[in-house]
């Protein structure tokens, strides 16, 4: 939990229009974007965001589709935080807040189709790749989505798939052999913290535990394509409207970072 005097030193300067870090109000911290760095997995990347680190790994592998969606591709996300990175994180199974990130993820994939899930078919009914997009926050001051979220869409940008024959109802995989993910977008998020009276993009740890409410905003072009408020805290509407416009604004920089990653 964070002090009273903390409390009172973060509201005391974004009246003023300044932040604990020297940021203003709609400034990112330094992003760093790294790929490539797991060999056994087929897609990989490791991002910084100030001091929040969070690596991402991307595996495929062929399994059965599920029994309502017999010609679709299946995606997975799953989200790990490490003991190591907070001192309020434990060892065990996903609690609510690791479930919560990964569900933000998910459905920022899902809801801008950044996968076409129809390509990810080998045997309607039988076979189809699987996508394991495993998240892990290995340092957190805060904004774990926005991170998380680049970090998914750097991995799977630069992943490979095994080819794929097909033979009967068998499926033959060659692992020599790869191929480019079938991607039509590449979603990022932006997360505004609603602190008193003012709305703050990429807040840290310290602002998140002051915050009256956050809301995450998946953003493909210019366009949102999802949303998740969080907090007990509630937006006006011209906050939300304030908050959209600073999402889509603000995403220019994140979707920057994908464009200049090398091609694998």
């Amino acid at each position: 939990m964070i002090s009273k005097v903390k409390k009172a030193q973060i509201l005391s300067l974004l009246n003023s229009g300044k932040r604990i870090d020297g940021r203003s109000l709609e400034q990112y911290r330094q992003i760093k974007v790294e790929t490539n760095l797991i060999s056994r997995a087929d897609g990989s990347a490791r991002v910084s965001l100030g001091d929040t680190l969070v690596l991402v790994g991307v595996k495929y592998e062929v399994g059965p589709p599920f029994p309502d969606t017999p010609d679709l591709g299946v995606l997975t996300v799953n989200a790990e935080f490490l003991p190591l990175a907070s001192p309020t994180f434990e060892s065990g199974p996903p609690d609510e807040n690791a479930i919560e990130l990964a569900r933000v993820i998910d459905r920022s994939l899902r809801k801008s189709n950044a996968v076409d899930l129809t390509k990810l078919c080998l045997i309607p009914g039988k076979s189809v790749w699987i996508a394991w997009v495993d998240i892990y926050v290995l340092n957190h001051d805060g904004n774990l989505i926005d991170a998380s979220a680049l970090a998914t869409s750097a991995a799977l940008l630069t992943s490979k798939i095994p080819k794929a024959e097909v033979e009967g109802d068998k499926v033959k995989v060659i692992y020599e052999e790869r191929l480019p993910p079938p991607l039509t977008s590449l979603p990022v998020t932006v997360t505004v913290a609603k602190i008193g009276g003012a709305l703050v993009v990429d807040p840290v740890l310290d602002e998140e535990e002051v915050a009256d409410a956050k809301i995450a905003m998946s953003v493909v072009g210019d366009k949102i394509c999802a949303a998740q408020k969080m907090g007990e805290g509630s937006f006006e509407v011209a906050e939300v409207k304030k908050a959209a416009s600073l999402a889509i604004e603000k995403a220019k920089e994140l979707q920057d970072k994908l464009i200049q990653l090398p091609k694998p």
